[in-house]
């Protein structure tokens, strides 16, 4: 859709009607999808989007899931267009593909897309991307290769003319191990692109095709001159960063650089991903469409963080230099089951280069990981074989020039994703949570604090495997302008009661447990804002006496001296920070003057 297009009748007022209308659909869709799916993953974690797009592919709205997709999503509907034609789409086709090139994400990614036809024309698309829990592959390594990850399926007509190709799904069943969830979750996923291309259409029935269609340009040309205004005021310049990812969980301890180069100009910005590493041998990976995401992320949080509906028109003014070959462009046949992780520290990238441009928009590190396991065995209760994710844990969040940092929350990349509630893990699966709870002392210490971290302690209770994929162990949360780094991620495993800490990394696979055993997991908190000593006192004896702070922590990293009943010894503390003051200390030499 483009602003000629639009058209100079429709006013305000039918705007505004029509940018909700387009909500309301996406919301529903995405409560059909919740409400019919069959694995947790859907349905409790909401690892999934919905939404509604252009005939030429182009973004109108997304149901708030994962904002990694909004690349994806809009490029595999802009594949099928290309792949078949408009005049090769008819009424009642339903196109399907889970290429991990096409979508830029992993196999387990299914993506079903309905066009919506008005006067048997072509108007716009619905379509889905979601996670299915198992698509075959293998199970609990790590994969160096796409054709060890699972099922490929091209773009192909799941669904022609409102017949369903039952070869394909024969082909499915038999390359998943659970093909009743399999396919439970595919018929959710067909509810919910039906669900779109329905209630779009009442939506043009009602009001009008032009009335609709020009609306929905007024709305993407109106994103985009937001945008445009909240780019130009950021000072013009070239802003460069760099950071790390652990390892690809082949090469052990081998680190993968990744550096960005921001370049803004008026009101348009370019985002350089050239200098992020090359794709690696390990299952980390992500195809060309997340990469242009991770910019499009990190520019929309920047400039357009509260315009709904989500859409094409707020990245008008983005450009994106990325070649192919690069650990978010990746090409076949390189590894992409776990492909979600490294972006997340690609956009905490984005945000450190821009930290002296733009302090006030933009956040200190945060733990960026999905700190998820999955775990495999055979469920006493019936014998079958089950195969679960248990997460995500939820971090810290990095501090903000005005606010701390949020605690025990989703990373970016993965939006409105939840965690798995306690009580349905040990009501479906042989687990017991021993403890889930905040991670003392895991903040950025800084006059803003970061957000803390969690852990979480599971016990077996019968055995299984646990695999783990966890990163940013070791590249910790950083903070910014004089805050502190935040405590990395990690994980544990306790065998015949005695806990294994002590790892290179948070990557296990198929380590097996027994009953009795346990794993832990421990995300990272969120990186400081400005000099721990300019934090209020006060508040940080209130961090003490709420356990989020020890009060050895708060004495070293804040000059703050709380006694044994939690009450600031106001004299003390005035003393200490003048010490610390006066030697200059900031970071890990506060550490050291107050040890």
């Amino acid at each position: 859709m483009t602003s000629e297009q639009k058209s100079p009748e429709i006013d305000a007022v039918t705007v505004e009607v029509i940018r909700n209308g387009l909500l309301a659909i996406t919301e529903e869709m995405k409560t059909n999808l919740m409400r019919t799916a069959y694995n947790l993953i859907i349905y409790e974690a909401l690892d999934f989007t919905v939404g509604l797009f252009t005939v030429k592919g182009e973004t109108i709205s997304i149901g708030l899931g994962l904002p990694m997709f909004i690349r994806g999503m809009a490029e595999t509907v802009k594949a099928k267009i290309k792949h078949f034609g408009l005049d090769g789409i008819h009424p009642g086709d339903i196109l399907v593909t889970n290429d991990a090139y096409t979508t830029g994400s992993h196999l387990n990614h299914f993506t079903f897309t309905q066009p919506v036809f008005h006067n048997g024309e072509i108007i716009a698309f619905s379509c889905c991307m979601a996670h299915w829990l198992d698509v075959g592959g293998t199970l609990g390594q790590v994969t160096t290769d796409i054709f060890s990850e699972g099922i490929q399926i091209p773009i192909v007509k799941y669904q022609k003319a409102g017949v369903v190709n039952q070869d394909l799904v024969d082909i499915i069943a038999m390359n998943v191990r659970l093909p009743e969830r399999a396919l439970g979750d595919l018929r959710a996923q067909i509810t919910a692109v039906t669900t779109g291309e329905r209630r779009f259409t009442e939506l043009v029935n009602r009001y009008g095709k032009e009335a609709v269609l020009g609306s929905v340009a007024v709305i993407m040309d109106h994103s985009e001159a937001i945008a445009r205004a909240n780019t130009r005021n950021i000072p013009d310049g070239v802003y460069e960063a760099e950071s790390y990812m652990d390892d690809d969980g082949v090469d052990v301890g081998e680190r993968i650089p990744i550096k960005v180069k921001v370049i803004k100009q008026g009101d348009e910005m370019t985002i350089d991903l050239t200098d992020v590493s090359k794709q690696v041998r390990g299952f980390y990976n992500s195809g060309y469409t997340t990469g242009i995401a991770c910019a499009q992320v990190a520019y929309k949080c920047l400039t357009t963080p509260t315009d709904y509906p989500v859409n094409d028109g707020s990245f008008r003014p983005l450009k994106v230099i990325m070649p192919m070959g690069r650990v978010i462009s990746a090409e076949r046949p390189f590894p992409m089951r776990v492909w979600m992780t490294f972006p997340m520290t690609v956009i905490d990238t984005i945000f450190k280069a821009l930290a002296n441009a733009i302090p006030d928009r933009v956040i200190a590190g945060h733990h960026a990981d999905l700190v998820f396991p999955n775990i495999h065995g055979i469920s006493p209760s019936d014998g079958r074989l089950f195969i679960v994710g248990i997460g995500p844990l939820g971090g810290g969040w990095g501090a903000k020039k005005s606010e701390d940092g949020i605690s025990a929350t989703v990373c970016m990349n993965d939006g409105d994703t939840h965690n798995s509630p306690s009580e349905q893990l040990e009501s479906k699966y042989p687990v017991l949570v021993e403890r889930y709870s905040l991670r003392q002392d895991s903040a950025g210490a800084g006059r803003n604090r970061g957000g803390l971290g969690a852990e979480m302690v599971v016990q077996a209770l019968s055995p299984f495997a646990v695999t783990t994929r966890i990163d940013r162990v070791h590249c910790k949360p950083w903070g910014l302008h004089g805050g502190m780094d935040a405590a990395g991620n990690g994980i544990g495993i306790r065998r015949n009661g005695k806990w294994e800490t002590d790892m290179p990394n948070a990557k296990i696979f198929g380590v097996r447990l027994r009953p009795g055993d346990a794993y832990l997991m421990k995300s990272g908190g969120g990186g400081g804002f400005g000099s721990p000593l300019d934090r209020d006192a006060e508040r940080v004896a209130s961090d003490v006496r709420e356990g989020y702070v020890g009060a050895d922590a708060a004495r070293r990293d804040y000059g703050v001296v709380v006694t044994a009943d939690g009450v600031l010894d106001a004299d003390a503390t005035a003393k200490l920070r003048a010490q610390m003051r006066e030697k200059g200390a900031t970071g890990g030499e506060i550490k050291a003057a107050a040890g």
